[in-house]
């Protein structure tokens, strides 16, 4: 979790404070954010549910409150319509059918993928197959970036290669859309 909070709270090099990094995401993934911990600090916390009905407005206070947006577009075109100058990153963080429709769009340029060696029980999956044998097929979408290109979009060393954390084999990757 340390990994994901620097990622999505770094500014790009070429954007200066005030600016802030945006996250967006379904209502169940807000939901399972342990409460003391929403809206995750330091980004603009966008919370798409089809129940939201008015459009997005800007919160009383981005350190206590979430923007509202009833689909992905509208949460766009919320963020398109902020002020020059004050939005980084936009990161999009899930759920399943969130992740599916952001992947559609053209302005889904990378995935920032933690690829977890080990089997779970879940209930929703990452739409994309990302591996190195789909990226051999020449038809793919998506190419995987070195070490070196993920340390330059990051801003920081990320750890190399497989790394294990309570019997847990996971490893960082950077994909990013063929042109």
């Amino acid at each position: 979790m340390a990994y994901f909070a620097r990622i999505t709270k770094r500014l790009p090099p070429s954007i200066d404070s005030p600016a802030m990094n945006a996250v967006i995401m379904g209502r169940k993934t807000w939901d399972s954010i342990p409460p003391k911990f929403r809206p995750l600090k330091g980004r603009l916390n966008i919370v798409i549910s089809r129940s939201f009905s008015s459009p997005p407005s800007e919160p009383a206070s981005l350190e206590t409150d979430s923007v509202k947006a009833s689909s992905l577009e509208q949460a766009i075109s919320y963020l398109q319509s902020r002020p020059q100058g004050t939005l980084g990153r936009v990161f999009v963080i899930g759920g399943g059918q969130i992740y599916a429709s952001a992947l559609e769009l053209k302005e889904a340029r990378r995935v920032l993928l933690t690829k977890v060696m080990s089997d779970f029980e879940c209930d929703t999956y990452f739409s994309l197959k990302l591996s190195d044998e789909a990226e051999r097929d020449c038809d793919s979408a998506w190419v995987k970036k070195t070490k070196e290109e993920l340390d330059a979009w990051a801003g920081e060393a990320v750890p190399e290669g497989l790394q294990v954390e309570n019997d847990i084999k996971y490893e960082f990757q950077m994909w990013e859309r063929r042109n």
